[in-house]
Order: C-alpha cells, then structure tokens, then sequence
C-alpha cells in the first residue's frame, strides 16, 4: 500500500503543469511601432503635430497609450513650440508630468536654438537677419515673463555673445543702460542688438521700451558702441525700432 502511494505521488510530480497564458501586448504597442516606421521611413512631414509629441513621449512614458495626452499638451499650449518652450514647473504641476517627459520634450526646444544660434556664429548677424529673427522667435515668444537680451557684435558684424541681462514680470523688466555698456565693452563689441519679449504676444513697445532704447543709444553713442536695433518678440510677429527709425 505505502509502495503504490509512492508510485502515484512521483506520477503526480511528473505530470506537466499547463503553460501559464501570455498577456497580449496593449494596443497601443502596435500604433508605437507603426509610427516610428512611418516617422523614419517618410519623414516628420509624414506626422501631425501630435504625432511627434506622442513620439518624444514613448520612451519616457512606456506603459500608456499617450496619444490623448498629446493631444492635451498641445491644446494647452497652443503649437508644437508653444509646448516644447513651456515652462517646466506648469508641464509638472498642470499635467503631472515625470521629470523623464519633460526632459523628452525641454531637449527638443534646447537643440533648435543651439542649431539657431549656431548657424549666427561666425557670419554678419546683419546680413543674415531672417535667421535672427527665427532665432529671438525661438528663444522669446513662448517665454512667461519678460526677458531683456543683449546681442554682442564684433567688428565684422558677426555674434561674440548673447546674454540675459534681466527678467522681468509678465509686463516689465528693466535694463540699465550702464550694465549694457559695462558688458559690451568687457566683450570688446562694437555693436550690440536688444532684444525683449512680451508674452501678451502683442510686440508693440510700450512708452517705457521707447525712453529705455533711447537712453541706451545715447550713451552707446559717446563709447562708438553701434545700437543696430531694437527687437521687440511677440508671438509670430515682431517690432523693429529700426525699421520704424526710433533707432
């Protein structure tokens, strides 16, 4: 009796367990491979905007089908760049987003004005200003605040530096015509371009932009140091003081 008792537990053990059923892969992992394909096989003029946040977002987020998402983003902020400039602490507090997301999409705005900003260096700024103008549209229209920036020329007319000198509130920052000049010369320029934001999106100068242009121009003046302009960014559209000769 005990022997039979063992002979059907050791057949017991022997017998093989069923294989455990595999989970099918969500839907979404499909649509992710089919618009990497589509992405690298017929370019981003392939994809809609949403596409390619959804495309920044697959490896920061790889477990949600982050379409909807996507969509949100870009309602909220209005363009593809209007998302990528977006202040991080809204991106955070707004949309819960990990710091993975949104260096995903942060590094995307950072590489553009690099390539920007690289593509001013080394050639007359002045010869070359469509490309100016992208890069300052880059670099101020979405921002929160107001921003004060200074272009720094050599004599060639070409970029030494381009620095922050103020931020502001969302409809003042103030510029001292005497730390501009400080800098221009410890850079040794011979000509600087201003550059400031109003995030309204209406680039039209304010009485207070006008006085500020003036003061710095006249005293650029007695140092030989050029104003060659003054850029005021909205959103897709700009004021040029010396188009308008206030400068």
């Amino acid at each position: 009796m005990g022997r039979e008792h063992d002979k059907n537990a050791v057949l017991e053990l022997d017998l093989p367990t069923p294989a455990a059923e595999k989970e099918p892969p969500p839907h979404y992992h499909g649509h992710r491979d089919r618009l990497r394909e589509r992405f690298l096989n017929q370019g981003p003029e392939a994809l809609q905007d949403y596409e390619l946040v959804e495309l920044l977002l697959f490896q920061a987020i790889p477990r949600r089908d982050v379409k909807p998402l996507a969509k949100q983003l870009l309602d909220r902020f209005g363009s593809f760049w209007g998302l990528v400039s977006a202040p991080v602490a809204t991106l955070r507090d707004e949309f819960k987003l990990s710091d993975a997301a949104i260096g995903a999409i942060k590094v995307v705005a950072a590489a553009a004005l690099r390539m920007a900003r690289r593509e001013l260096l080394d050639r007359p700024v002045l010869s070359s200003w469509q490309k100016l103008l992208d890069y300052c549209q880059g670099a101020l229209a979405h921002e929160p605040v107001e921003q004060f920036r200074v272009l720094f020329l050599d004599g060639r007319h070409a970029l030494l530096r381009d620095e922050v000198q103020q931020r502001g509130t969302v409809n003042q920052t103030a510029a001292y015509p005497r730390e501009v000049l400080k800098r221009a010369l410890e850079l040794g320029a011979s000509g600087i371009i201003l550059v400031h934001n109003h995030p309204s999106g209406d680039p039209s100068p304010s009485r207070a932009d006008i006085q500020m242009t003036k003061a710095i121009a006249d005293a650029a003046k007695a140092l030989e140091i050029a104003v060659h302009d003054h850029l005021v960014i909205g959103r897709g559209r700009h004021f040029s003081f010396r188009a308008q000769g206030l400068v």
